[in-house]
């Protein structure tokens, strides 16, 4: 199966889930539930087979590059492992990656004015993990894949581990009563990453960054999980800002970058 196959099949998955095991009263039928499903769409689907081959060429060159000149290891470390031994190391590697890119999209303002797309979300549900503005995209991938190429990681282990970030994020944004248990210092849930979307600065502003693992959260002390209750209100301080369609929020960051230099 390829990876928009997966995509079908865990969208649906959690469109059922949510409505066999919801935790919050939500609208099936919420505001905004078009525009977002646009925006999977966009993100999931489309800008994926545009720019796929283009990035993995880059990304290709760009670690031939690095070898030729000495920067990297001339031989994979874990290419010739079997599968079950690459999956792991490649998600935990893939993740810490990703948290660590996520903290950059908090803390550089610019990368802050494209990543309030996402946090202009008022009602979570699972379809809101593609709430986001296209040139992140471009930001993890470029950060995320340069990295994870020079591991040199089969395509079938680089498959799973894109399957497992899909499910996970969808997981962490869906309106599902999950907590992770006895594992939630390890892995992150929805219960969880509504706090990261906490338009309060309640905790601190830079908070629950994790994707799959809340384990680097809890390491690096930018863990906050009052258990008991959930955000009064989901959004970033100044929200009303955003606006409301899919087309003024994909041009929403351009434009401030616009007036900023006006």
């Amino acid at each position: 199966m390829q990876y928009w196959h997966w995509l079908l099949l865990t969208s649906a998955a959690f469109v059922l889930l949510e409505r066999l095991r919801p935790w919050r009263p939500q609208r099936a039928l919420r505001p905004g539930l078009l525009r977002d499903a646009s925006f999977l769409a966009l993100n999931g689907h489309l800008f994926a087979v545009l720019t796929g081959g283009l990035e993995a060429g880059l990304v290709a060159a760009i670690v031939v590059a690095a070898r030729d000149a000495g920067l990297v290891l001339g031989r994979s470390p874990i290419g010739g492992w079997p599968l079950l031994g690459q999956v792991p190391v490649l998600l935990v590697v893939s993740d810490f990656l990703q948290w660590c890119i996520h903290r950059l999209l908090h803390g550089v303002p610019w990368l802050w004015q494209v990543h309030k797309v996402h946090h202009s979300i008022r009602e979570m549900d699972w379809i809101g993990n593609w709430h986001f503005h296209w040139a992140e995209i471009l930001v993890y991938r470029f950060l995320q894949w340069v990295p994870l190429a020079w591991l040199g990681a089969s395509p079938q282990a680089a498959l799973v581990v894109a399957v497992i970030g899909t499910v996970w994020g969808n997981l962490n944004h869906a309106n599902v009563d999950f907590d992770a248990g006895p594992l939630r210092r390890v892995l992150n849930s929805p219960r969880m990453h509504l706090w990261h979307h906490d338009a309060s600065d309640e905790g601190g502003v830079a908070k629950n960054f994790g994707v799959v693992f809340s384990a680097w959260d809890f390491l690096f002390g930018t863990a906050y999980w009052p258990r008991e209750r959930v955000p009064a209100r989901l959004g970033y301080p100044g929200d009303g800002e955003m606006p409301a369609g899919l087309a003024g929020q994909l041009a929403w960051p351009l434009a401030r970058r616009g007036a900023a230099r006006g």
